[in-house]
């Protein structure tokens, strides 16, 4: 609206008045009116008398002309604020573009004029009952606007009608009105926290950040108000606005670090999916709960980790923010890197954004060094970025270094000592000792290098690494008496007061180590005393009484000197100094208990300095927030509670379905109908996921599929029992036998996985097998008899298809393989794993660890002349790789080999799993690559269903490729060998001699995977393949077309 109002904005050559100056330019007998558009903060010299003449006019078309140059003047930056009494004239106007134009003035100038707008408080009341909603949201945003106590009463019954609007806009509207009314008069708080519970049920995107807005600005510390609508807002979370996301993530970090226990126990091995193995023995359960108690993550704590996920990919900066310190302070600390290549991401943006990221990531770097090592080299300096960003970079880099990388970082840090940015130079050599400090075996390398810096022309280099030696020599001073000669050798060019001071302190503080130079040092400050910094003043003093207690005989004379000078020093500092140093060291009548512990004062050892980060502390506070950008608390922060030592109760988070109890009704006919009962719409969910109020993460439920038979099975038989008893019901009115209605199977139709039974007509000459139930209600056992467990399977079966990725018109029933290979791959050669030899190969058979998996068999084999013991599998990359690993062999004889399955979901794609074997004395890293085809699974399907799949995956989801063969491999074998063994996939009959088909779903999510080869004239063949995975269509056309060419 209001781009539109400016786009049609014109000044001097619009409507013939060619002369007129308009409002906001500066007029000036020197400058013409073609430059004056530029005078942003000019002085206006002429009155608004045009635009108050067209606002006051009968014209509409004036008014709106009007209004439109002066929302293009406050648009500008220009006070408009002397027309108020001539715009709040026009807000009951009829015409809508004009009474927009108006709301938005005054939505800018309400509070400032507060008098005149109170005047139309009747017309803003009017047009809360406007039939746009457009007018009844500004005529909100308006009355909200005007600043004064008295009409309080009036903004809340607004507020409370917004909030009831049908319109989610103005819904909006009123949640932004909420904390204005609270800022104005805070007594209102109870009234609108009922507003605010109203409002966070609302199941509108629209309005989801703004009341949690609200709710954070009135009520942060209500989170029973939040219990209720937890898993909506985690649902809603990636459809909202996203300023909207950035609140909502916010209060949903501070929610989960209340209601969830830690998923960073120590004492517990973290094992979210912990099915145990079904051989298993009592006493490998009993001992293993003994070491170790398995942390279960919270699924309500999942969701919202899970659902939060995918806005690391958001284009709003703020948004990738949010969710890298949610997943920081929420998630276990194997899945907090997943958010390190979009918080590097995020480095190629502007200035302002890198500074605030790089900021984080240098909090994060002190803790987990291993998160961003990986990307070291996006945090190089350019020669473009500014002091503060190169100050970040820096600060990160230092806390990067290893043992590992070290050398390649001093190589960056030697030039960055060359940098013209004295600041930045300065940094890099402060940096260089805290790579010393914490890094052993590079502190001799980096003490050399800086004493080759103390021969540098620039002061701020030389300066700068006189402290850093200082601070190091401190660790480790027996060692390095040759680097304190040689500063003392350049002291007369080092002219930086800090730098001489640190001199001075180093030879006095081992002037035992340096008998010859320190006296001679001294001589040469006494010459220059009154000419020195107060700093290098106050060292000297200390330097002359240390060598006064150490070497009195040389030195006595010129201690004395020294103290008479100071003693009428112009700073008091330098006097008291000179005056207490007198009394300790020089004895006499009135202080001789004191000097007595002159040598233990001065000369006491002291402990080294800890070279830390800045940011060491700065974890205290909430990553993200302005509290921890400045290091200090700021106002409205709400600091992040600790971890529940024990979780609080589940249930507060379930929302209550209400179930229409059945009861008879009466139909047109007069006979009265049974009310469809609830049970004959059954949903399953999984309990442990609560699936009840999210039916959208039910496909990564493990539990939910591995007990889905249970539930539906418990759920049938509620079921059969409500409907024996409305059976009862209708007993007296049912139609003939021969014209019942009888269940032949069961489905589940509709989204949400509502269970249905369809019907057909009985035949007369048909008896039905359930007919006594119908004679008897409480003779109901014997109906879940006449349900075979055939038909349990292919109830699920039909379960399992409701939650693949799309719709399917027919269950997806896995088929054995029609082709295994029995080609294996090296895992781990005896050489690399001294010893141990280990091969994989894939069996192509379904996983019984997790349906998503890929089932991996694995040899290993004991090639040395000892036992190998204790093999398992160690770390896994990339984090958060789901594997379900073998138990742990404790002992492999000699020359024995064993065989063992893992399973491993690759997540659709080849990416490598990359994992360690280990033995109780090594550890090998080895690696897992997977050819495209063995992530499928081969299903069983008719032509014509195939045909109907077909249909529905064209367009992108389709790719071929037309391939030439050899002219006698142009029959069925040939063509089904070569396909069968590329990829895992099943033969579908064909009716057709030249098209052979194959079909196939992925293993992680089901997609169904569709092959078609179709032989053509001059030995030339058609490949077609139908997926919604377009990525690995193309992979798996790839090595179609090179086997088929090549068979």
């Amino acid at each position: 609206m209001l781009s539109m109002s400016t786009n049609n904005l014109s000044y001097s050559d619009q409507g013939g008045t060619d002369s007129a100056v308009e409002v906001g330019q500066e007029t000036t007998p020197t400058s013409s009116n073609a430059g004056a558009g530029f005078g942003l903060f000019s002085v206006d010299f002429k009155k608004n008398d045009d635009l108050k003449e067209m606002l006051e006019s009968n014209k509409e078309s004036l008014k709106l002309e009007a209004m439109k140059r002066v929302v293009g003047l406050i648009a500008k930056g220009k006070n408009a604020s002397e027309l108020f009494p001539a715009v709040v004239k026009n807000v009951a106007s009829k015409n809508i573009e004009l009474k927009k134009l108006v709301y938005v003035y005054l939505v800018r100038y309400a509070e400032e004029q507060q008098d005149l707008a109170l005047l139309s408080i009747s017309t803003f009341q009017r047009a809360l009952k406007d039939p746009n909603q457009l007018i009844r949201a500004s005529a909100l945003r308006v009355l909200s606007s005007i600043r004064v106590p008295i009409i309080v009463p009036i903004m809340m019954l607004a507020i409370k009608e917004a909030a009831s609007d049908m319109s989610p806009y103005v819904r909006k509207t009123s949640a932004h009105a909420i904390q204005k009314l609270y800022s104005l008069d805070q007594d209102q708080k109870e009234l609108l926290i009922e507003v605010i519970e109203k409002l966070l049920k609302d199941k509108s995107t629209l309005v989801a950040g703004s009341v949690v807005m609200a709710f954070e600005e009135v009520c942060p510390d209500r989170i029973d108000l939040i219990h209720k609508n937890y898993r909506k807002l985690c649902n809603l979370l990636v459809d909202v606005e996203e300023w909207g996301q950035v609140v909502i993530i916010s209060m949903l970090t501070r929610y989960a670090r209340t209601q969830f226990t830690s998923p960073w126990k120590e004492d517990g091995v973290f094992d979210e999916h912990s099915e145990r193995a079904f051989y298993e023995s009592d006493e490998e359960k009993t001992r293993d709960e003994t070491e170790a108690k398995p942390y279960m993550m919270d699924p309500d704590h999942r969701l919202l980790l899970r659902n939060t996920k995918p806005l690391l990919q958001s284009r709003n900066t703020a948004v990738v923010m949010s969710v890298a310190q949610l997943y920081w302070h929420l998630a276990p600390k194997n899945e907090v890197s997943i958010v390190t290549k979009s918080l590097v991401r995020l480095l190629r943006s502007h200035r302002e954004v890198q500074y605030i990221v790089l900021q984080n990531i240098a909090t994060m770097s002190i803790q987990r060094k291993g998160m961003f090592e990986p990307y070291m080299k996006s945090f190089y300096v350019r020669s473009t970025d500014a002091t503060h960003i190169k100050s970040l970079k820096l600060e990160i880099l230092t806390s990067l270094a290893n043992e590992a990388n070290i050398s390649t970082i001093l190589r960056e840090f030697q030039t960055y000592v060359k940098s013209q940015d004295k600041q930045f130079a300065a940094g890099t050599i402060q940096a260089i000792g805290r790579c010393a400090t914490n890094i052993s075996e590079v502190t001799d390398t980096c003490l050399n290098g800086l004493v080759l810096l103390l021969s540098n022309r620039d002061e701020t280099v030389v300066a700068e690494s006189v402290v850093v030696i200082r601070k190091l020599l401190q660790t480790q001073p027996t060692q390095h008496s040759d680097i304190i000669k040689h500063m003392a050798k350049l002291f007369d060019n080092i002219t930086v007061p800090m730098a001489r001071a640190s001199i001075l302190w180093l030879i006095g503080e081992y002037c035992e180590r340096v008998p010859k130079i320190a006296p001679d040092v001294l001589r040469k400050m006494a010459k220059s005393f009154t000419s020195e910094e107060d700093i290098v003043k106050l060292q000297t003093v200390n330097l002359a009484a240390k060598l006064y207690l150490t070497n009195s005989k040389q030195t006595k004379l010129l201690t004395q000197y020294i103290l008479n000078l100071g003693k009428y020093d112009q700073n008091y500092d330098i006097r008291d100094r000179t005056r207490f140093i007198r009394q300790l060291i020089v004895p006499n009548d009135k202080n001789g208990a004191l000097s007595k512990y002159a040598h233990r004062i001065l000369l006491a050892p002291k402990p080294a300095p800890v070279l830390e980060s800045a940011y060491k502390d700065r974890d205290r506070y909430q990553l993200g927030t302005l509290s921890h950008t400045i290091n200090t608390k700021a106002s409205g922060y709400l600091e992040l509670s600790d971890w529940p030592t024990v979780a609080p109760d589940l249930s507060v988070r379930d929302v209550e379905v209400i179930e229409p109890e059945w009861a008879p009704s009466l139909g047109k006919t007069g006979k009265s109908k049974p009310a469809k009962s609830s049970d004959e719409n059954i949903m399953f969910s999984c309990e442990c996921l609560h699936c009840q109020s999210n039916p959208f993460y039910l496909e990564d439920c493990t539990s939910y599929k591995m007990n889905l038979c249970v539930q539906s099975q418990g759920a049938m038989q509620r079921a059969v029992s409500r409907r024996t008893a409305v059976r009862a019901v209708r007993s007296q009115t049912s139609p003939p036998a021969n014209q019942r209605r009888v269940p032949v199977n069961l489905t589940l139709k509709g989204r949400r996985g509502k269970l249905r039974p369809h019907y057909r007509r009985r035949q007369s000459n048909q008896r039905p097998k359930t007919d006594h139930i119908c004679q008897n209600v409480n003779n109901q056992h014997s109906v879940l008899q006449t349900f075979s467990y055939s038909h349990w399977s292919t109830l699920c079966v039909s379960l399992f298809t409701q939650f693949c990725p799309r719709s399917l018109s027919f269950p997806l029933q896995v088929s054995g393989p029609a082709f295994v290979p029995e080609k294996s791959h090296d895992l781990l050669h005896r050489m690399t794993g001294k010893g141990l030899s280990a091969q994989y190969q894939f069996p192509r058979q379904p996983c019984l660890y997790q349906p998503t998996m890929v089932s991996v068999q694995i040899s290993l084999t004991n090639t040395t002349d000892h036992p190998l013991e204790q093999i398992h599998i160690g770390d896994r990359s990339p984090t958060g790789l789901n594997i379900h690993c073998f138990n742990t062999i404790e002992c492999l004889e000699p020359d024995a080999s064993v065989t063992v399955f893992m399973g491993i979901d690759f997540n659709d794609s080849t990416q490598a799993a990359n994992f360690q074997l280990c033995t109780k004395e090594d550890h090998f890293s080895v690696s897992i690559q997977p050819a495209i085809g063995e992530l499928f699974l081969p299903i069983t399907m008719t032509e014509l269903d195939f045909r109907k799949e077909q249909g529905k995956l064209l367009g992108m989801n389709e790719s071929s490729a037309t391939i030439t063969m050899a002219a006698e491999n142009m029959t069925s074998q040939p063509i089904s060998r070569p396909v069968a063994t590329v990829a895992n996939l099943g033969v579908v009959p064909s009716g057709q001699d030249n098209v052979h088909r194959f079909a196939g779903k992925t293993a992680s999510s089901g997609a169904v995977v569709l092959v078609t080869v179709e032989l053509r004239e001059s030995s030339t063949a058609l490949i077609t393949i139908n997926t919604e995975k377009s990525v690995m269509g193309s992979m798996l056309l790839r090595d179609l077309k090179q086997a088929l060419a090549q068979a």
